[in-house]
């Protein structure tokens, strides 16, 4: 047998396993697909027939809980009145704190307070009227 023949052989023995992997791929992604297609009708089929299984129980559970969670509301509810009064209380005394801090802040940096300008408001106001009396006069 020559080189060449050899050659041949080695390429057909090739081509015929890379065209039998390839068709086991396929004959695998095929059963993978028609897998996938069952389970969706399965699931689709059963699905109705559980979720109605769940409004069931859960209107059981409903009907049983229901007084228990109104008075648990009323109960939070009045918890929750009496923590917005306490946060309030602690909002105003932080709003304090805080615009003190800030004024405090403001003055360090040399920026006049609102009552400072309007003493300034007032000296111009004292100073045009005394300029226009001297000018009259």
């Amino acid at each position: 047998m020559s080189d060449k023949e050899n050659i041949n052989d080695i390429q057909s023995d090739e081509v015929s396993e890379d065209s039998q992997l390839s068709n086991k791929i396929k004959d695998s992604a095929r059963q993978i697909w028609l897998a996938g297609l069952g389970a969706y009708t399965k699931a689709e089929e059963d699905a109705g027939k559980i979720f109605e299984k769940l409004v069931k129980e859960g209107e059981e559970i409903e009907n049983v809980t229901r007084g228990v969670v109104e008075k648990r509301i009323k109960v939070v509810e009045d918890t929750v009145e009496g923590v917005k009064e306490k946060a309030n209380g602690t909002i105003g005394k932080l709003e304090s704190v805080f615009d003190q801090r800030v004024s405090k802040a403001l003055n360090k940096m040399g920026i006049p307070s609102r009552a400072e300008i309007k003493d300034l408001e007032a000296q111009i106001a004292e100073l045009k009227a005394q300029l226009n009396d001297s000018k009259k006069a």
